[in-house]
């Protein structure tokens, strides 16, 4: 068995990690590669997640979550992929979790305490974000989405696409332009986040959606969504009307650090199965991982991981003990540039150790290997942290 406790633990960090390995035990490999080739919604694993409250880690306990912080994520989003789950499991669930955030910093008091206690007790589920459109993908600033006011209302008209567990969700948190960019001083401002019920959406038939068919983390399903008049009651505006854009990017290093925890645990899970494979394989009477050709490169990945993994651990520790916001910025980018890498190169290494059975979907790694080719894409691509490494950290003139 390949050796993932490489990193100290808070108490706290080891309960979740013991809990979450529980529930994970109870969901094989075939539970996932059956789902995945199936395009089918892990359910049954949601729902006991949610069961044992687990939507409700980053909620207040005021409002029945668990209180907890990013170093537990990180253990619990790591803990999901490396059991066999992979990226795409961990995905199932992210939104869950993180899309309660902006409800907890800035939604209202009277939408907090209605949501936020069923959202923990896994009674709704807020698990879609609406902010990417076919001319707005890493340029967030360019969405044509728009909320105009009319009375006591606002009118939401656009569309988004590559939006991810609409058909998992009772709510999503939607960006839209209320102030239009021309009248602005900068493209950052004017934007608006919005909690929308999607059975009322669809109530008033001002919501369509189409799912995107597409070739990796199948286990998490992506639509193209149209809004055509869909009209919002003034208290479904989170926060402040115009300053969306900046409480978006509040807690988006938190959640980037988690992001990279489920690229290690997707490394982790690939290189377990390439390790077992190169073990019990024999070519000419001897096991396949006594060659150098097989065993160096899933030795390199494990140590590429494993880097990767102290760095996301010790960035999610910073950013509990109130480090330079520039530096957890620094370190959360950096980190999930090199977990995904990491992932990569495992898969990659998996693959290779398999031969020909490395493409056959019941040695799981090739979907390892699609999901890892993902996680270098988003949610922001390797050549994107490369801009924001080069300019804040290296000081360089701005190359974008």
């Amino acid at each position: 068995m390949v050796q993932r406790d490489t990193v100290s633990l808070t108490d706290q960090q080891q309960l979740v990690r013991d809990s979450i390995r529980d529930i994970c035990a109870d969901f094989d490999d075939a539970y996932w590669r059956e789902h995945e080739a199936a395009g089918e919604y892990p359910q049954e694993f949601v729902d006991q997640l949610s069961e044992n409250g687990w939507f409700g880690a980053l909620i207040p306990e005021e409002y029945d979550g668990a209180g907890m912080s990013t170093e537990e994520v990180v253990v619990m989003m790591e803990e999901i992929a490396a059991n066999g789950g992979g990226f795409s499991a961990a995905q199932a669930i992210h939104g869950g979790i993180y899309n309660s955030v902006p409800l907890v910093k800035y939604g209202h008091e009277e939408m907090k305490a209605d949501l936020l206690p069923k959202v923990a007790r896994g009674e709704t589920s807020i698990q879609a974000f609406g902010l990417t459109e076919p001319n707005a993908g890493s340029d967030s600033t360019s969405i044509e989405t728009t909320a105009e006011r009319d009375g006591d209302e606002f009118v939401v008209n656009g569309q988004k696409i590559w939006i991810s567990r609409v058909d998992a969700s009772d709510y999503i948190v939607l960006m839209a332009r209320t102030t239009p960019k021309s009248e602005v001083e900068k493209r950052t401002q004017g934007m608006t986040m919005f909690l929308v019920n999607l059975e009322d959406a669809y109530d008033q038939g001002a919501l369509q959606i189409e799912q995107i068919e597409k070739t990796a983390s199948n286990l998490v399903h992506s639509y193209e969504m149209w809004f055509e008049d869909l009209r919002l009651e003034e208290d479904a505006v989170i926060g402040e009307e115009g300053e969306g854009f900046y409480q978006m990017l509040d807690g988006l290093n938190e959640e980037r650090l988690v992001i990279a925890a489920e690229c290690v645990g997707l490394g982790e899970a690939a290189l377990e199965a390439g390790v077992d494979y190169a073990s019990e394989r024999e070519v000419f009477g001897n096991p396949i991982g006594q060659n150098q050709a097989i065993q160096h490169p899933l030795a390199e990945a494990y140590a590429r991981v494993q880097a990767a993994k102290q760095m996301v651990y010790t960035a999610a520790s910073a950013v509990e003990n109130d480090a330079n916001p520039k530096a957890i910025g620094a370190r959360a980018n950096m980190s999930k540039f090199l977990a995904a890498d990491a992932a990569f190169d495992a898969a990659d290494a998996a693959v290779q150790t398999h031969g020909g059975f490395g493409v056959a979907r019941e040695y799981d790694v090739e979907r390892y290997f699609r999901e890892a080719r993902l996680t270098r894409l988003v949610p922001i691509t390797q050549q994107l942290v490369l801009n924001y490494v080069g300019e804040n950290v290296l000081g360089l003139p701005r190359s974008y």
